[in-house]
């Protein structure tokens, strides 16, 4: 006898959230899908994670491995359940084609064409469930000159700029210390989603929903960009310099370096006050941003001649007593321990079982339908289990 989708695997009915009710089944791998999907677990969707014989991708992305696991996984898959489906198997496919007829989102990260091929395109999906939101993240596009480019975060953020702006011009281009791009299309992605979302609240009509990871850096260039199209110069590097304000940057002190990020003349004043080099603050050179920002250089030589004297510490509090914006330069480990002390709980244990997987806090702070955190990244289920229901929460 032949199981259908509904013996095999169900979705679960009780929850909590924003989004309980929603069912999300997870085609994607690696980031930026697997991200989205998170998010959405997070705020209360059921979602059903895909993956391959052998799992996702990042679940051998490691080390670091924890618990014989890869931390890499456990970034972007927790609040989901997880089974195993051989795709391209035409049985396995036609039971992820029921899953996605009977889900409100699905989201898939495949290159251009293969979920087509699989009879999980949107096409197929949507004439079986004409209320699904179907999104699609991809790196550069589905047309022709796209098709064959690979997709990974390293190889977009050189084509899309961000490692041109980045480092300076003694290092060389360099990428950002994260997988910056995957999370930004994850971010894009999930305003379109719950966008689609609301429409569908209000006319019953689902919709695709396409996001790019070209298109998201370009974006997210912001005032780079737009420098860019005004101007039709490309930005350089300036390493912790901005191109438009001074001075916002690092600065050295007798120990070490803080960030200083001093927005306005109001700011600079204090800052001057602050290091005891009140002239500076009327000197033609630096009267205004426009005019520091032309004389960088020798602003930055006469503040670290007062700012060397001093050590970290006393530098932090001289400003912070002047009401300048400036922080020290910390680790991650510091970074995690700094928030703490503010009171944000960056972390936290997720459990089920006896299981626990630590977990990067949700950023999103809602006093009615707060954030979730029931199930820790899934085990990988054995092959054999695939055909087995997935037990409940």
């Amino acid at each position: 006898m032949t199981l259908s989708a509904s013996d095999r695997i169900s979705w679960t009915t009780e929850q909590a959230g924003s989004l309980a009710g929603i069912r999300v089944l997870d085609l994607s791998r690696i980031l930026a899908g697997p991200y989205l999907t998170m998010m959405l677990g997070d705020l209360g969707a059921d979602v059903i994670k895909v993956e391959r014989d052998g799992g996702d991708d990042t679940r051998a992305w490691g080390p670091p491995f924890a618990q014989g696991e890869a931390t890499y996984f456990w970034s972007a898959n927790r609040n989901k359940r997880s089974v195993v489906l051989d795709l391209h198997d035409t049985g396995d496919a036609a039971l992820a084609a029921e899953l996605a007829a009977s889900a409100d989102i699905v989201v898939e990260n495949f290159r251009p064409g293969v979920a087509d091929r699989m009879g999980l395109g949107y096409e197929h999906v949507s004439a079986l469930n004409p209320r699904v939101i179907y999104c699609s993240i991809s790196a550069f596009g589905d047309s022709e000159p796209a098709r064959d480019l690979a997709g990974y975060d390293l190889l977009v953020q050189a084509v899309g700029g961000l490692m041109s702006i980045t480092g300076t011009e003694d290092s060389g281009p360099i990428k950002v210390g994260v997988a910056l791009v995957d999370v930004l299309a994850a971010l894009h992605a999930t305003v379109g989603v719950l966008a689609a979302l609301r429409h569908r609240e209000s006319t019953g009509v689902g919709q695709r929903v396409d996001v790019t990871m070209l298109q998201s850096l370009l974006a997210s260039l912001a005032n780079q960009a737009t420098a860019f199209l005004g101007s039709g110069m490309s930005p350089g590097r300036m390493g912790n310099q901005h191109p438009s304000i001074a001075p916002y940057q690092t600065l050295h002190a007798r120990d070490g370096q803080i960030a200083l990020a001093c927005g306005n003349d109001r700011q600079f004043h204090k800052l001057c006050a602050a290091l005891g080099v009140v002239e500076l603050a009327s000197d033609p050179r630096f009267v205004t941003n426009t005019e520091r920002v032309s004389h960088r250089d020798d602003l930055i030589t006469l503040l670290e001649g007062a700012s060397t004297a001093l050590s970290v510490e006393d530098l932090l509090n001289r400003l912070r007593q002047a009401g300048v914006p400036a922080g020290p330069v910390n680790s991650i480990a510091e970074a995690f321990e700094f928030a703490e002390k503010l009171g944000l709980e960056p972390h936290r244990m997720v459990s089920a079982g006896d299981r626990s997987v630590p977990q990067v806090s949700s950023p999103l702070r809602l006093s009615v339908t707060p954030v979730r955190y029931d199930l820790p990244p899934p085990l990988l289920p054995d092959r054999s289990r695939a055909q087995e229901e997935i037990p409940q929460r």
